[in-house]
């Protein structure tokens, strides 16, 4: 896998301070997409263990929130066989680091039966504490979104909607847990 880019002391794809890793390769292409130069898979340089070791020493700070994934698309296939060693190495070293991805597919098409569902993705999944989920769609941008960009992407809360499902607390494939943002900011009041 490559990367497009990583921003350290990112605080635009999470909450609080965070790493932020661009991987290289899109199918996707959606219209408005803010990385298009992210789209080639030989887009950056190659993440290699260097690279890896540079990313978790950046998210070991106590001022350090986590780390967020972003693309590019996180979940091609062959972005997730890399991921989902390292994102597993992350939860193992750095427990008390969230992590966040934001993908152009849907829950639903990332789990379950779903086109992109895979035991890969599923490694992935069990790491993430949010999942920004759905296309970048042009004609719903909204400037006042937190952490999305257009209205029909969803974040959502991974282990909350893993644990309901697991439990039968969801019965439905398409049940997901939204992550809830903090009042003061969802509401745009003080």
């Amino acid at each position: 896998m490559n990367y497009a880019n990583i921003k350290y002391c990112d605080i635009a794809n999470g909450i609080g301070v965070r790493t932020t890793v661009f991987v290289s390769g899109c199918r996707l292409h959606c219209k408005g997409c803010f990385n298009a130069e992210a789209w080639s898979f030989s887009a950056g340089k190659p993440f290699d263990r260097e690279v890896e070791d540079k990313v978790l020493e950046s998210l070991r700070p106590s001022y350090v929130n986590g780390l967020s994934v972003l693309g590019g698309e996180p979940t091609e296939p062959e972005n997730v066989a890399a991921l989902a060693p390292f994102l597993e190495r992350v939860r193992a070293e750095l427990p008390e680091k969230d992590i966040w991805m934001y993908s152009g597919r849907t829950w639903e098409q990332l789990t379950g039966n779903g086109d992109h569902a895979s035991p890969d993705m599923d490694r992935v999944l069990s790491c993430l504490d949010v999942l920004v989920d759905g296309p970048f769609v042009q004609e719903l941008y909204d400037i006042s979104l937190r952490f999305h960009g257009s209205s029909n992407q969803r974040l959502i809360d991974v282990p909350a909607t893993l644990k309901a499902h697991a439990d039968g607390t969801l019965s439905g494939a398409n049940d997901v847990v939204e992550w809830v943002d903090d009042p003061v900011f969802s509401t745009h009041s003080m």
